[in-house]
């Protein structure tokens, strides 16, 4: 059966040029159209959409104010819609708070604009139609509320921190991967974890727009710094890097310790950043015993051989479990290669990282 989709938009260009292309796929039959979100509830009902299309600016009621009234009495896959805006870029992690699945940038001034990223898209709406959605998260803690007091004082460089801080061998590093659903997973992990953890390494699957909005809103949310990463960057405890949107991540061991390395090689699963690079970078460095890496909710494959090169390397390697993904694909791959030391439920895995750097944290002097 092919995936139904309902598209949510006030322009009637996007309605018609979503729709061509939507319909092109024999997977996919685009049901409907609506031009807000009065009309679009009405049409749920008729229609029985497996997947929406949602714009965020809308006129009569806003797209995010929709999507929590839709979570909370009918849950069913959100694809959003975002402009390429500062303002965009914080609509669309709103809008993935509350509950969307994935958000696709919607490019503005560019003539060829819909259709640049369509194999993309209609990935999307075909891996959102296998989402596990459940109903309304709760509010996500507004930036303000963060509990960025309470970071310890880092070094500028190297793997330890200052006063009764745990301090790690030089070779300690985590590493995280997530593709759908990833958004919210990488939040609910970091946001439990205290701050003086070795260095962390993140691959999210995001539109390159998106990415430095993401790494801010985890920044305001967690205990340790998160950042966008940038070439060159010295990794040292209580630091977390987000791979920038269309670049890939990697771990880089010059003079005794980390750092980042940034590069626009060619794309690995479709995808860039792709988790694979990041980890194979990791094995590169020697992965060991110190390393850890948690794979994510997310779909496709990548990842997965990574991991198991880092597996077979001697590090700890975690997977998220079918019940909480949204998206069991990448977590799946990994498990079937044997490439897994422990499959944990969401909750579960931010305290198996805490854990882990006990485990490896050098005795107090």
């Amino acid at each position: 059966m092919p995936v139904r989709v309902l598209i949510v938009d006030d322009s009637a260009l996007v309605r018609k040029a979503l729709t061509d292309i939507l319909s092109a796929d024999p997977d996919i039959e685009v049901v409907g159209s609506a031009i807000d979100p009065y009309v679009a509830r009405d049409k749920i009902l008729q229609l029985q959409p497996d997947v929406l299309t949602l714009d965020i600016e809308m006129p009569r009621m806003d797209g995010i104010t929709f999507l929590k009234v839709l979570m909370k009495h009918r849950p069913m896959p959100v694809i959003v819609m975002s402009s390429l805006t500062t303002a965009g870029s914080q609509q669309a992690l709103d809008a993935l708070s509350a509950g969307a699945v994935d958000v696709v940038a919607k490019p503005g001034g560019r003539s060829t604009s819909i259709t640049e990223d369509t194999a993309r898209l209609i990935q999307k709406i075909k891996a959102a139609a296998r989402c596990r959605i459940r109903a309304a998260p709760q509010t996500m803690a507004q930036p303000g509320s963060s509990p960025a007091s309470s970071r310890a004082p880092g070094s500028t460089g190297g793997t330890t921190m200052s006063g009764d801080s745990r301090r790690y061998p030089p070779r300690a590093l985590i590493l995280i991967g997530a593709s759908t659903g990833g958004t919210e997973a990488i939040r609910t992990v970091l946001s439990g974890l205290p701050p003086d953890l070795p260095p962390i390494l993140i691959v999210q699957h995001i539109p390159a727009q998106f990415s430095l909005a993401f790494a801010n809103r985890l920044n305001d949310l967690c205990h340790m710094e998160v950042r966008e990463a940038k070439e060159g960057d010295a990794l040292r405890s209580g630091l977390a890097l987000v791979a920038p949107g269309g670049f890939h991540l990697i771990a880089r061991w010059s003079g005794g310790h980390y750092l980042a390395g940034i590069n626009s090689g060619p794309q690995l699963h479709h995808q860039r950043p792709a988790v694979d690079v990041l980890f194979d970078s990791a094995v590169r460095c020697g992965a060991g015993r110190h390393m850890l890496a948690a794979l994510l909710t997310g779909m496709g494959a990548d990842g997965a051989s990574g991991m198991l090169s880092l597996h077979r390397a001697g590090a700890i390697t975690l997977a998220q479990d079918e019940d909480s993904c949204v998206v069991f694909g990448m977590p799946r791959e990994a498990i079937q290669l044997g490439a897994v030391n422990e499959v944990l439920s969401l909750e579960q895995i931010g305290p198996a990282i805490n854990r882990f750097a006990r485990s490896i944290a050098l005795p107090r002097a």
